[in-house]
């Protein structure tokens, strides 16, 4: 069981909880020693005194802020924690907040806050629940390793979270940053913008983290493995040109013809979300992915997306017979037909990077040394389009 990184107690009106913090995340990223080239001798950082070039102490080395050239004030490390502001270790929630009014761009470090003992879990669950139905995060300050930071107290369905946020001068306007940004008040023609919107509907997913690894540190490991074994691994594919302000509408449209057929075949990463292209869907409904038809207990809503498969009759209108007995067709029916998969061309239409993941993944041997052309007829003689 981890330990606490901080403990202290968080208030909430006249309500008072002991809790810890404990990190909520962790580091994969592959480390690396640094060595001499040629040899297998580690390289050491040391603390060397600039003028005189001798190492020195770390007990013999004090904080000092330049005032002047060559002019520092000495802070010892006595006096900064004497000046520590919160030093009773209390998170006093000052208000809430709607989490939708908080900026990504503000939101630093997490933290998982627990209680401190089984006798505080109703107190606990009480306060999570409140702010899980409400929607809102709690905003405090918070004093940690000799550092005061700006919170958000927040409910996920297990536990309360802590952010850490960015104080209001650490957020740089992005005016002042990013140069040639457009003028709000100028918009693109309203035919881009509605394919547009239908673009972003057709490719709109559930969000499952899970979903999603560090695609970079797996590279990272088997580069390393193919370089003890004196083997060589394929490079990642140039980045795609810019699209030209002229070619964007069709680029747009292609897009979103390929993600609905895509949808339809059933084999894309992306599925459509119910109510797709607010325009053009209106008219013509988007065929559901197979995975709508695998559900165990279907809703209302699921039985009718089934029923769009099915060829329509030429009246619209069905009788309450008719669709209670669609209610009541067997799963089995449902799930035994097979799933088609993702037709073969479109390998041709992948990048060689995104051919050696699906490679990898299917287990394709010697994937490493293939080129994007072979990546492709490997993939398609074990029909792993999908």
């Amino acid at each position: 069981m981890a330990r606490p990184i901080w403990t202290g107690v968080l208030t909430f009106g006249l309500v008072t909880l002991p809790v810890g913090l404990y990190t909520a995340t962790q580091d994969h990223t592959v480390h690396f020693h640094q060595l001499q080239r040629g040899t297998s001798d580690r390289i050491r950082n040391k603390r060397v005194n600039e003028r005189t070039g001798k190492e020195v102490d770390t007990d013999r080395i004090v904080k000092g802020y330049e005032v002047d050239e060559g002019e520092y004030v000495v802070v010892e490390p006595e006096e900064l924690e004497e000046i520590a502001p919160g030093r009773s270790k209390v998170i006093d929630l000052a208000g809430f907040v709607d989490l939708r009014r908080v900026e990504p761009v503000y939101f630093d470090r997490t933290y998982y806050v627990g209680p401190r003992g089984k006798e505080y879990v109703q107190v606990y669950e009480l306060m999570r629940a409140a702010l899980d139905r409400s929607d809102k995060a709690g905003i405090a300050t918070l004093t940690m390793r000799g550092k005061e930071y700006l919170t958000a107290l927040r409910a996920q369905p297990d536990v309360l979270v802590l952010h850490t946020l960015h104080w209001a001068d650490e957020v740089r306007d992005p005016a002042d940053v990013v140069p040639g940004l457009p003028d709000r008040r100028t918009s693109g023609d309203s035919k881009e913008l509605r394919t547009a919107e239908q673009l972003i509907d057709a490719l709109t997913i559930d969000w499952d983290p899970a979903d999603y690894r560090d695609t970079y540190e797996e590279r990272v490991k088997e580069l390393v493995a193919a370089k003890a074994k004196g083997e060589e691994v394929v490079g990642e594919a140039e980045p795609p040109e810019a699209t030209n302000v002229i070619d964007l509408m069709e680029a747009l449209s292609r897009s979103v013809e390929q993600s609905r057929s895509r949808n339809r075949e059933g084999g894309g990463t992306h599925r459509a979300a119910e109510g797709s292209s607010r325009a053009a869907d209106r008219e013509q409904p988007t065929k559901r992915s197979s995975q709508a038809t695998d559900r165990k207990q279907p809703t209302k809503r699921s039985s009718q997306a089934t029923d769009r498969k099915r060829p329509a009759p030429r009246k619209q209108t069905t009788s309450r017979k008719q669709s209670s007995a669609r209610k009541q067709t067997p799963d089995r029916e449902r799930t035994a037909r097979p799933e088609r998969r993702q037709p073969a061309e479109d390998l041709a239409a992948l990048s060689k990077a995104e051919l050696y993941e699906r490679a990898s993944a299917a287990g394709v041997p010697g994937r490493s040394k293939m080129t994007r052309e072979q990546l492709a007829e490997a993939l398609g003689r074990q029909g792993t389009a999908a």
